[in-house]
């Protein structure tokens, strides 16, 4: 288990389908998220207890919880590692929308890299956000995260193309959290 301030990431349990089965089915969580065909409450299930191994060196999949009431409240990976380069892609989502706004998607942001550069040697994490998610981008600016480049027209979301943002930190530019003093 990985703490950070705000949050703890753990290792995906078959009891957390239910929560994933219902963000992937809220349109307001999905928003900026590339989503798959519906699936049912059962092969979202089947899909979690059959997913082997949970985790490797190829993709670190974890849940995030809130470090104070144990709480699921999303999903964090690092994927498509390239060991010789030092890099890793990040992927987040909060399902939990009580839980928007309020640090912890920045928290375990930091959390998961600060592991990436510490245990996994890795140098740089990248990750893909819809420009027109101003919150995410925000959310990974403060953890230290900088615009990279820009894929145009993108994402399709409601008939609309959208731009892809390109962002990356790297292991010395990682933000600590800001403490009040």
């Amino acid at each position: 288990m990985l703490t950070g301030d705000l949050v703890r990431l753990r290792a995906m349990e078959p009891d957390d389908a239910e929560a994933l089965w219902r963000w992937n089915h809220d349109p307001q969580v999905m928003r900026w998220l590339d989503t798959s065909y519906p699936q049912s409450l059962a092969q979202t299930r089947r899909r979690v207890e059959e997913r082997e191994p949970n985790s490797s060196y190829e993709r670190l999949l974890l849940a995030i919880e809130t470090r104070d009431e144990g709480r699921l409240i999303g999903v964090t990976c690092l994927r498509d590692f390239e060991a010789e380069n030092g890099m890793a892609v990040l992927d987040i989502y909060l399902g939990e929308k009580d839980a928007w706004g309020q640090g912890h998607g920045t928290d375990a942001v930091r959390t998961l890299c600060r592991y990436g550069f510490d245990q996994l040697r890795l140098h740089s994490i990248t990750l893909w956000v819809v420009a027109d998610n101003a919150a995410a981008r925000r959310a990974y600016a403060k953890a230290g995260f900088t615009e990279d480049g820009r894929q145009r027209d993108g994402f399709r979301r409601d008939g609309r193309w959208h731009d892809l943002i390109l962002m990356t930190v790297l292991e010395h530019e990682l933000r600590p959290p800001e403490h009040a003093g």
